[in-house]
């Protein structure tokens, strides 16, 4: 007898990241329209489904063990760079959170580590798209990708009111609220979680599309985006977040064209 670890996903299991990832966009167009106490359950139900997106599609396209060490992985490494940052100012700068986000560990919200693992797969299975042979090149590319998808997400939930930056400049021209110390820790952040990801999933041969992880990348990038510019007042991480997806685009359809 085979096991899920062993044979192709079930049609019936692959439709579940899909589910997820459907859920997760519905949720991302309300958070603009939301107000108070409801935005913030919007944004627990986006990091939630994000994160439950992530490891859902690890396991079902790379296995149980994939699908639990990305899971451990990711868990640890923000557990250990938050509680570390929080403490000592390093790598991020220093920032506090507020007591929006719930119950903490190490001062850690519990929430920290969800919004963690909805970036870090998505981010890993994009850089294997464009760079698919280069092991250091990977890494470096999904460690770009996490810190420029940061880069939009920062300063939304920044004016949210989850956490504030003690020294936020300078910064990135047009985001005035979040320092540039912040996107080196977060590039610091990302190399130590990707190479730990690539470690993990490299070398197992997927089962499943990456679809809807790349779907919920874009979505919570360019749709973040656009949101940012028509309906948050938040200019400047609207044009980032536009900037820095060309490049990946561009590659992108490079790539098509080449197969």
């Amino acid at each position: 007898m085979t096991t899920l670890d062993q044979r192709t996903a079930h049609p019936t299991a692959a439709r579940l990241p899909w589910v997820l990832a459907g859920a997760l966009v519905l949720a991302a167009i309300a958070y603009p329209l939301a107000a108070g106490g409801g935005r913030d359950v919007v944004s627990w139900t986006i990091v939630l489904l994000g994160s439950a997106l992530s490891v859902a599609h690890a396991w079902l396209s790379r296995g149980s063990h994939t699908g639990l060490g990305v899971l451990g992985v990711v868990v640890a490494a923000s557990v250990l760079f938050e509680a570390v940052g929080l403490a000592t100012g390093f790598p991020y700068g220093s920032y506090t959170y507020s007591d929006a986000l719930g119950p903490t560990l190490l001062g850690v919200p519990f929430l920290v580590p969800l919004a963690w693992l909805m970036m870090a797969w998505p981010s890993w299975l994009l850089a294997r798209r464009l760079v698919p042979a280069h092991r250091l090149g990977r890494i470096a590319t999904a460690a770009a990708v996490f810190a420029a998808w940061d880069v939009v997400l920062d300063p939304q939930l920044v004016q949210a009111g989850y956490w504030t930056w003690a020294h936020p400049s300078p910064g990135l021209p047009g985001i005035d609220t979040v320092p540039l110390t912040n996107l080196a820790g977060w590039l610091l952040a990302g190399l130590v979680t990707m190479a730990a990801l690539d470690a993990l999933a490299a070398g197992r041969t997927p089962r499943l599309g990456d679809g809807a992880p790349m779907l919920v990348l874009a979505w919570m990038t360019l749709g973040g985006a656009l949101a940012h510019a028509a309906f948050l007042d938040l200019p400047g991480s609207a044009v980032w977040g536009v900037l820095l997806a060309v490049p990946v685009l561009v590659a992108l359809a490079r790539q098509r064209t080449r197969r």
